[in-house]
């Protein structure tokens, strides 16, 4: 029973975190922190490096908190919560900075509507440079219009 339980736990905090990354994306990064973002949208600089990436930073420190309170705080819910956590930020690593924007040259080739969806969407995204008057700010789950040209 226990196993259900962890199981049902991680794949909530998976989901829950597609909501955050919208959530954040769209009220804190495109809010009050758009100075942390805004390298993301409008490059000024030659590094590799983003200060954009300092929220994926945060993300891991929340999830290694939790590793913690599992491990020396006996939290039993601190491990799949923080799986969950680090595994939709691999996720969204995978997806966002390596298929979509090509940080790392791989993925190049795929093609099926899924992807096609949500390259699409976060083209839509991209295309506002500016703080303001965005749209679609989820990632892997984006609006159905985005499927359907």
């Amino acid at each position: 029973m226990q196993v259900a339980l962890w199981i049902l736990i991680f794949i909530s905090t998976f989901l829950i975190m597609e909501f955050m990354a919208w959530f954040t994306h769209k009220y804190i990064m495109h809010g009050f922190l758009w100075v942390l973002h805004k390298d993301h949208h409008k490059k000024d600089h030659g590094s590799w490096w983003e200060r954009n990436d300092l929220f994926f930073i945060f993300y891991a420190a929340v999830s290694i908190g939790c590793f913690y309170a599992w491990n020396s705080h006996d939290f039993w819910a601190g491990l799949p919560v923080g799986l969950g956590i680090f595994a939709y930020g691999f996720t969204y690593f995978m997806v966002h900075d390596i298929f979509i924007h090509q940080r790392f040259k791989m993925f190049r080739n795929a093609n099926n509507w899924y992807a096609k969806g949500i390259r699409r969407a976060h083209k839509i995204h991209h295309k506002n440079i500016n703080k303001g008057e965005g749209e679609c700010f989820g990632m892997l789950i984006p609006p159905l219009k985005y499927f359907k040209r």
